[in-house]
């Protein structure tokens, strides 16, 4: 009648059914282990009742109906969102609002519905233009740029239904790319220069984007724009005349326009950019060019040449604005020959003298062209070969629209007046003055006597030292056209395909070839076209805006070295050759090169580590100028044999002022003249010091050379005044006493065998005086073997006197007769001489020495007294 236990059928059920009350039957069923409802949310098994009748082997028992438990696990949430993917990535082109970007995707692991499903998603970064909706679909809420962002980087994060949140946030990377461009892609705006690179490439990784349009032709333009620089570009800025000699022209060009010096003083009021010898009117100056500079006479044969900038003129168009011109100086007011601009058109004046024939003759030629007044630099030739003239405008030739015809002039003896800038109004006017001013700059212009130089020698006068230049033409490819322009500063490529336009490109480079290039800015511009198959409308390519920057070369120090101070005697001062002044003249020229960038402070400056650096290059004159009284001719000059200078790019002017050679040349030729040349000074008793002072300069004096400075003293053979003026001052009286009175202890030696001790003395005395004497004859005489050895030889720089410590002899004795010496003495003397003297070559002749009247060079170091250097007469 008592229910005894509850069995479960089923294999391995977590449950187990205890009986609480037997006789009601009330039981309990409960889990015997954890329940998980992840691993299982359902349970269903069987279950039984047994009564209490089992015997004792379990058997007879009574067991009721079966009856089913269906058991429900209930869930806790337990679980956190976790997303599918570690990183999300997107790419959106800008400008475009997308409905999805991508879409995020969380699991839960909980097991029930409420538990594992995923309510909602959230951005966890503030201020970004997305949002998401609650399936995980991120879109953008405005139009993204590519300009003002690459790049997006958000953190998203999951909610289930339970509210928990995920444990690990989700990056999403959203890349914003460029609305396809069409475009040269790749370059950079600035192009670093140093001067002395050679070639470098301007775009060594561009390459051409056309956004996949159907481009069946590309033609592009690349333009270094220089026209702002110099004469238009990076020219070499030396004097005309050694440009015309660099380019192989004949001599004979007169340049009208020199940089002011002592002798080309007339440009010294100008107005002038000294690093390109550029001069510059401002219509209120003018330059008379001096009588003697051009010859009267140009004959029917003669060239101008001249570099202009002008632009045309408000207000004063009526006005001639005269480049040069020829009038009378005084009485009347004719122009003979003058170039001028009128109404920006170019008019050259040439007025025959009246001969026999009086017949009109082409007097006035007329040229109209743009670039007369376009602001930029031109080179103009104008070639008279009378009656013809014709002018070369950057090496092309043209010929005169207009010519006027015009009488002679009628011959008079008035003295014409050449001036630049400006005409000489001489007559006609109460007082004389500069009129027809010309408005703009001018440089390099010349007169040449003669007929023009050739197209080749024209070419190379104009030519930039700066361009654009292609690396390996080789390898440009089949496909791909290319012109230059003549000065090389636009280059036209052409081609069918993309990749071989971007290879040409690539290769495309920028060179200066100048030493020291123009420091600035180079503009560059690449602009292209493009041609597409069976397309009316085509892709529009924008031009490349960029500019190369030229540093500032490294400025030479020009350093002149050599002996500055020596003495030699008159006689080779008046020789046939003269003496040699600079035999030993060095020229070294160093740049200084930091190891790092100088900072500004002081204190670290000192430790920064200099590098001196040895470099070659050209100098364009050396000038040897006299300091103080001029060179007379009638006595002295400098003088140098011509043949030194053949075989080299060198002229040399000579004048009571100096010596000046010229020409652009290296400095070891430099070096090489300098030490030929020689001074003479037939007349040397008014002499008795010259001063000189040698400058050098590179580049028209943009770089100078220290002022090297170098004294000659002449040594002079007359007048004793000053010696014993000298003597009487060093000489105490004392001793000349007990010198000149020495017939009484001589004569102790003869009269006694034994010496007392003060005849010893005296004897001791006497014997050292006599040497000096001796030496001091010595020396005069290879002194003058020496000077005789150099008038054959003229080998002077190697017997030149050691200026830096000269030093007095001087005899302390006025006179000494010697009528009683014995043999005895005089042999004494003589073996002291020699045991003393070793150096002596010559000591044997002693004796005769000392019975002839004797002569000692004095040399002074103090300088003031170099000029009263004479010499000493002895009894």
């Amino acid at each position: 009648g008592e229910i005894c236990a509850f069995k479960i059928h089923g294999q391995e059920m977590p449950f187990e059914a205890v009986v609480l009350n037997k006789t009601s039957g009330e039981g309990r069923l409960r889990a015997k282990s954890p329940i998980d409802c992840e691993l299982q949310k359902e349970y269903t098994f069987i279950i039984q009742a047994y009564d209490c009748g089992s015997g004792p082997g379990g058997t007879n028992w009574k067991k009721s109906h079966k009856a089913v438990v269906h058991i429900q696990v209930k869930d806790v949430n337990e679980f956190s969102p976790a997303f599918k993917e570690s990183v999300y990535k997107a790419t959106v082109t800008e400008g475009k609002i997308y409905d999805s970007i991508l879409q995020v995707e969380a699991i839960d692991e909980d097991c029930s519905p409420q538990y594992s499903q995923i309510c909602n998603y959230e951005i966890v970064t503030t201020d970004v233009p997305f949002a998401i909706d609650r399936n995980g679909n991120i879109r953008n809420t405005e139009k993204l740029n590519y300009d003002k962002q690459h790049q997006y980087d958000i953190m998203v994060t999951a909610f289930d239904c339970g509210q928990k949140h995920a444990n690990e946030d989700v990056l999403v990377r959203v890349n914003v790319k460029p609305v396809c461009k069409p475009g040269w892609q790749d370059w950079n705006k600035r192009i670093e220069y140093k001067p002395g690179s050679g070639s470098i490439p301007l775009f060594p990784s561009v390459h051409l984007e056309t956004c996949d349009g159907p481009v069946s032709s590309i033609h592009t333009t690349i333009e270094l724009q220089t026209n702002y620089i110099g004469k238009g570009c990076d020219r070499e800025t030396y004097s005309e005349e050694s440009l015309q000699k660099l380019c192989g022209a004949s001599s004979g060009a007169i340049d009208l326009l020199p940089s002011p010096s002592a002798t080309t003083n007339w440009t010294a009021g100008l107005l002038m950019d000294n690093n390109d010898m550029i001069f510059k009117f401002d219509g209120k100056q003018g330059a008379k060019i001096p009588d003697g500079i051009v010859p009267k006479n140009l004959t029917d044969q003669f060239t101008i040449t001249l570099w202009m900038k002008h632009g045309p003129s408000p207000g004063l168009r009526a006005e001639k604005e005269t480049i040069l011109c020829n009038s009378d100086k005084t009485e009347m007011n004719r122009h003979h020959y003058a170039l001028y601009v009128h109404n920006c058109r170019l008019v050259f004046l040439l007025r025959k003298d009246f001969d026999q024939a009086d017949t009109f003759r082409p007097a006035e030629f007329h040229w109209k062209l743009d670039q007369i007044c376009d602001k930029e630099w031109h080179y103009y030739v104008v070639n008279v070969e009378f009656p013809v003239v014709t002018l070369y405008m950057d090496g092309t030739t043209y010929e005169p629209y207009l010519v006027t015809n015009d009488w002679p002039i009628h011959p008079s003896h008035i003295a014409m007046q050449l001036t630049v800038g400006a005409c000489w109004q001489g007559g006609e006017v109460t007082k004389p003055r500069f009129a027809q001013y010309f408005h703009g700059s001018l440089a390099s212009l010349t007169i040449r006597p003669g007929k023009i130089e050739s197209q080749k020698v024209i070419s190379c006068l104009q030519a930039c030292k700066e361009g654009l230049d292609i690396n390996s033409l080789e390898s440009l490819g089949q496909g791909v056209k290319y012109h230059f322009n003549p000065s090389q500063s636009v280059l036209v490529m052409e081609g069918d395909d993309i990749e071989n336009i971007n290879q040409a490109l690539r290769k495309v480079s920028y060179i200066n070839s100048r030493q020291f290039p123009t420091a600035g800015v180079r503009r560059l511009k690449v602009s292209s076209k493009v041609q597409c198959f069976g397309e009316d409308v085509c892709i529009s390519i924008p031009d490349i805006d960029a500019y190369v920057m030229v540093f500032q070369a490294n400025e030479p120090k020009i350093t002149i070295s050599g002996m500055d101070h020596f003495a030699r005697p008159a006689a080779q001062f008046e020789s046939e050759r003269g003496v040699i002044l600079l035999p030993d003249i060095r020229i070294v020229s160093t740049v200084t090169k930091m190891d790092h960038p100088v900072d500004l402070k002081e204190h670290d400056r000192a430790n920064k580590p200099v590098v001196l650096e040895e470099m070659l290059h050209n100098l364009d004159f050396c000038d040897i100028l006299v300091i103080g009284t001029e060179l007379d001719p009638e006595q002295e000059c400098l003088e140098l044999d011509h043949v030194e200078l053949q075989g080299k790019h060198l002229h040399a002017t000579n004048s009571t002022a100096g010596y000046s050679i010229y020409g652009v040349d290296s400095m070891h030729n430099y070096e090489q003249v300098l030490r030929q040349i020689r001074y003479r000074n037939w007349f040397t008793s008014a002499t008795f010091d010259r001063k000189f002072r040698v400058k050098c300069s590179e580049l028209n004096g943009r770089y100078t050379s220290n002022e090297f400075n170098l004294e000659v003293n002449v040594l002079h053979s007359s007048n004793s005044n000053f010696m014993d003026h000298v003597n009487h001052m060093i000489v105490q009286p004392q001793f000349l006493q007990s010198v000149h009175h020495p017939e009484g202890s001589i004569s102790a030696v003869h009269n006694s065998v034994v010496p007392s001790v003060a005849t010893v003395v005296i004897i001791i005395c006497v014997s050292i005086l006599v040497f000096i004497i001796t030496l001091g004859i010595y020396r005069i005489r290879t002194a003058h073997q020496h000077s005789s050895a150099d008038n054959e030889g003229s080998k002077e720089n190697e017997m030149d006197w050691d200026d830096s410590a000269l030093t007095i002899t001087i005899n302390p004795m006025e006179k000494y007769e010697k009528p009683h010496q014995t043999e005895e003495e005089s042999e004494e003397e003589d073996t002291e001489d020699e045991e003393e003297d070793t150096t002596s070559a010559e000591s044997d002749d002693s004796e005769e020495e000392e019975e002839e009247e004797e002569e000692v060079i004095v040399q002074k170091g103090d300088k003031q007294n170099a000029t009263r250097q004479e010499q000493l007469e002895w009894d």
